[in-house]
């Protein structure tokens, strides 16, 4: 029997082969993954585990003996090269498998800066896998220079590790501000003071010209302003893209990510896709998410429907970062909100996006009582008083009657 085979072992891979486990099936089941160890969690690379909080096994999603026991057949260090749709197999290292059905969990790639920017200098490190993470980690040793090219949530929490490491961190942004793409303005406020009263330079709304080097190593980054700064290293973090490769190679519709319908099917009815590699529609419009959260949640709908639920995709998206001292925990979406209104509770903040006066998405900063409020609001469709919510006195529970 073919079976069931998920290419790439990250988060979305690890939940769909778990749920269809857990969901009663009892066919074969392989997942592949090109990364040498079990499937682990990402999130943790650029925090914990770069300041050395976190050993290797606790990145573990699960110990690596789960696979065994529940009859998963996990092929670690294997990169998958082709797909052929028509015959139902995939071709990985000079081997064929054969599928009844098969699951994209690719994820996505790091953008990296081209050559001629100084991008395939030696010291320009990436933030993606644990490869690296460990790659970058003998980079940090206090008093050396760090500059950050992006300024989006990867990139800030990799200069919080550096600081918190003694280094000298400058994070460059050519946005007119960090977090432009994700966040509201406000929060963009609040983040760039906590960095600024760490002693981080932010700048923004510069691009980069170039990345300068000597004898193949990476020296400091050359500004559209023509300021140089120095480093001793550089970090990318200028976004990511989906894998789309293998798809694409494979005749799959495209379209911001693997293309699929509702349910997660592709355009080929055998093949299926979860995670950050995979578009699906809502609401008229075709969204991807990256997260921790759609990863686990799209990836279990999945495998339902793999099996055949038959059941729509239907999102509930929440994220966080961790900064210094800030838990950043973001409920919804705030893309296209009109307004936003602030609640600031000192040691406590929360700003809340509304478009066309409905509640769209809450960032709380340090209030957990905030999110999970905010988070349910959201799932109830309610529409919060603004002067209310603006109110630190106002119990925040209250709104949920």
């Amino acid at each position: 029997m073919a079976g069931i085979v998920v290419v790439g072992a990250g988060q979305a891979g690890a939940a769909l082969v778990a749920k269809l486990r857990a969901a009663g099936h009892d066919g074969a089941i392989t997942l592949i993954g090109d990364e040498p160890v079990p499937p682990y969690q990402r999130p943790p690379l650029s925090k914990a585990y770069l300041l050395g909080d976190m050993a290797l096994e606790r990145l573990f999603l699960r110990p690596a003996s789960f696979y065994a026991e529940n009859d998963i057949t996990l092929l670690t260090g294997r990169r998958v090269r082709a797909i052929d749709p028509g015959a139902r197999r995939i071709t990985l290292d000079g081997r064929v498998l054969e599928y009844d059905q098969l699951a994209l969990t690719t994820g996505a790639v790091p953008r990296r800066l081209p050559a001629a920017l100084g991008g395939d200098l030696a010291g320009v490190h990436l933030v993606r896998s644990l490869a690296d993470v460990d790659r970058m980690a003998p980079e940090f040793t206090a008093g050396r220079r760090l500059v950050v090219v992006g300024g989006g949530y990867i990139g800030l929490e990799a200069a919080a590790v550096a600081v918190q490491r003694g280094l000298s961190v400058q994070v460059i942004e050519a946005a007119p501000r960090i977090l432009q793409r994700v966040a509201a303005a406000e929060t963009s406020d609040h983040v760039r003071a906590l960095h600024q009263r760490h002693g981080v330079e932010v700048i923004e709304g510069v691009p980069l010209t170039r990345l300068t080097g000597a004898e193949g190593r990476v020296t400091g980054a050359e500004l559209a302003d023509g300021r140089v700064l120095e480093a001793d290293f550089v970090i990318c973090g200028i976004g990511v893209a989906p894998d789309t490769a293998l798809a694409e190679a494979a005749g799959l519709e495209i379209d911001n990510g693997i293309a699929t319908d509702a349910l997660g099917r592709t355009s080929d009815p055998h093949v299926w896709a979860a995670g950050d590699c995979a578009s699906f529609p809502l609401n008229g419009e075709r969204l991807r998410l990256e997260s921790v959260q759609n990863a686990i949640d799209q990836a279990e709908c999945v495998a339902l429907n793999i099996l055949g639920k038959g059941a729509a995709y239907a999102p509930e998206p929440w994220f966080w970062s961790d900064q210094y001292d800030m838990k950043l925990q973001i409920a919804g979406l705030g893309n296209g909100h009109d307004r936003v209104v602030v609640r600031d509770g000192g040691a406590a903040r929360s700003h809340w996006y509304f478009k066309g006066g409905r509640l769209i998405a809450v960032d709380a900063m340090n209030d957990p009582r905030a999110y999970m409020v905010g988070k349910r609001l959201l799932a109830m469709g309610r529409n919060p008083d603004a002067a209310a919510l603006s109110d630190p006195g106002t119990d925040l529970k209250g709104l949920l009657r």
